[in-house]
């Protein structure tokens, strides 16, 4: 059996004293007066003073009078907690001797040695801590790309300000328009930098009563106003639009920066007269941001009730067109081409019509617009050339030799089941290809140049017969006919409302034929409405056309009809 040894007092005080100098923590102890009477070395270390310089000096160095008032009130709450409970801790900034000031975690205690009181304290460091909260903190509360402040701290002085304020507190919420093409064009580091240049302009305006301005990620951000009068922020607001009005450059090279020009879509609400509560208002700025892209975007909207009905409306709407595309509600209506000369039909255009089951026969005007915001066009396409692929394999049973051309976009050509779907037309409903052409417009050559290229010369060796629409209107129309292997060219017509009188339409026109002769194209010439402009085209050499003056848009039966008469009269 071991026999146990009681730790000699000398050698205990010796191990305790050691302990205290190589402690990590800093130590002092103080008399009953609040004076030093000993320090450990990491505390002469943390302060920059000595332990000699420190014996019989009062806590903090400088006698009470000298000290400020902050720091008199926690000497006084020291010795208020010491006296009452023995025990005292606070976190508190302490200035070293070089002028360094550190974040320490102090605790005091009231020791008695028989009936001598002494005061220990313990200091730690938390400066290191006290960095990393603040590092943490700026992360969470802080868009790390532009150092705005990001969506938590808007709502939060969003809210503070509701309850607070006496005046009118304006919400902003700006999106930048077209963000998704700018980014895939720039890059990630290029669009980073278009991102911090924007931020950086903003700023630089100094917006009057802007109480904040917070980005939320990526294109988003948001401004809080405080003023006498919402109205007064109009101003402002007209200075970000204006801004938008001066490129934007993120290389680095001069030789190779391309000017930017960042337009914005801007929505807005304020406090009393749209709501009450953050919430509300932050939502009805979203709403009015909203509606703002949807019409195009580089506008700014202020929230009013009609934005709610529009909204509403506009969801009914795509509920109806979703219903419309699985119920097959949408029906081609066909305009028939004409040879001028002969006035016998050569074929037809199919214009789509909606069957709306409460509200009857509408035209594109009604629908189409949500049609391409809500993605629906490649379903609408293929409705309608499925249809015109039935239609005409009816006439090619009844002996009627035509063809019917479809409209498509750069929507519909994206698509990826875009060509097997026109490919199997022609299987599925035993119909050849010459019978089915294919207009494209100006506008669907400009958007997906690249894509759009790939598929005509596709349906061009399928043998379907393509044709320009529109030409003229858009800014490349001599590029394309190069490009791409068109057979005929539409003439708008915007050229022929006033042939017969304005010398500029019938000079671009007869440009027009003589180009179509030169390249081995048809020219088709739209919005024929007079017996005039008939006769006109054709003297200048147009062998088709299209129009009112002819027929307007038709049923499949009554073009059925037409047709019947035509092959009855030969």
């Amino acid at each position: 059996m071991t026999t146990f040894t009681t730790l000699p007092l000398s050698d205990k005080q010796q191990l305790l004293t050691q302990l205290c100098e190589q402690y990590e923590d800093a130590i002092f102890i103080l008399d009953a007066n609040f004076r030093y009477l000993s320090v450990n070395a990491i505390y002469e270390i943390m302060i920059g003073y000595s332990e000699s310089f420190l014996l019989g000096r009062p806590l903090g160095i400088y006698a009470a009078e000298f000290l400020s008032k902050e720091e008199q009130a926690i000497l006084n709450d020291l010795t208020s907690h010491l006296d009452s409970k023995g025990f005292y801790e606070i976190d508190f900034s302490i200035a070293t001797r070089y002028g360094q000031v550190l974040n320490c975690h102090i605790t005091y205690r009231r020791i008695y040695v028989g009936e001598t009181g002494y005061y220990i304290g313990v200091v730690r460091d938390m400066s290191s801590v006290v960095k990393d909260r603040k590092q943490m903190n700026h992360l969470l509360n802080y868009d790390q790309l532009t150092g705005l402040p990001n969506r938590k701290v808007f709502l939060s002085q969003t809210s503070e300000l509701l309850l607070e304020s006496y005046q009118e507190v304006v919400i902003v919420r700006l999106n930048i328009d077209r963000y998704r093409n700018l980014a895939s064009l720039l890059g990630p580091n290029g669009i980073n930098t278009l991102i911090e240049s924007f931020v950086l302009r903003v700023k630089t305006l100094k917006l009057e009563d802007l109480h904040c301005f917070s980005h939320f990620g990526g294109d988003d951000f948001a401004l809080l106003f405080e003023c006498t009068d919402a109205n007064s922020v109009r101003n402002q607001l007209d200075l970000l639009m204006q801004m938008c009005e001066h490129p934007f450059f993120v290389s680095n090279e001069p030789a190779e920066d391309t000017a930017i020009y960042c337009h914005i879509s801007v929505g807005v609400s304020f406090f009393p007269e749209n709501d009450y509560e953050m919430i509300g208002l932050l939502t009805k700025a979203e709403k009015a941001l909203q509606y703002v892209k949807q019409q195009g975007g580089d506008d700014i909207c202020w929230y009013n009730k009609t934005i709610d009905e529009a909204t509403a409306n506009s969801l009914q709407l795509e509920a109806e067109l979703r219903a419309a595309t699985n119920d097959v509600q949408f029906v081609p209506y066909y305009q028939p081409k004409f040879s001028l000369d002969t006035g016998a039909i050569t074929g037809f255009e199919a214009l789509v019509r909606w069957q709306h089951p409460t509200r009857g026969l509408l035209k594109p005007v009604h629908f189409m617009n949500a049609i391409i915001t809500h993605k629906l066009s490649f379903e609408l396409f293929s409705q309608m050339a499925t249809q015109i692929a039935e239609q005409l394999s009816i006439w090619q049973k009844l002996g009627f030799d035509q063809h019917i051309c479809i409209n498509a976009d750069a929507a519909e050509f994206s698509h990826p089941d875009f060509f097997e779907m026109v490919s199997n037309l022609f299987v599925q409903h035993d119909i050849h290809a010459h019978q089915l052409h294919i207009e494209v417009t100006e506008s669907s050559l400009i958007q997906r140049h690249a894509n759009v290229k790939k598929q005509l010369n596709l349906l061009k060796e399928l043998g379907i017969c393509l044709a320009l629409d529109d030409f003229g209107t858009g800014y490349a129309s001599l590029s394309y006919l190069q490009e791409y292997p068109f057979d005929f060219i539409k003439i708008d017509k915007s050229f022929i409302s006033k042939i017969e009188t304005d010398r500029t339409q019938y000079a671009i026109v007869k440009a027009i034929l003589e180009l179509a002769v030169a390249l081995d194209m048809q020219v088709i010439a739209e919005g024929i409405e007079t017996k005039q402009q008939r006769d006109l085209l054709l003297d200048m050499g147009c062998k088709y056309g299209q129009g009112y003056w002819f027929s307007k848009p038709v049923t499949a039966d009554i073009a059925t009809e037409m047709l019947t008469q035509q092959y009855l009269s030969k």
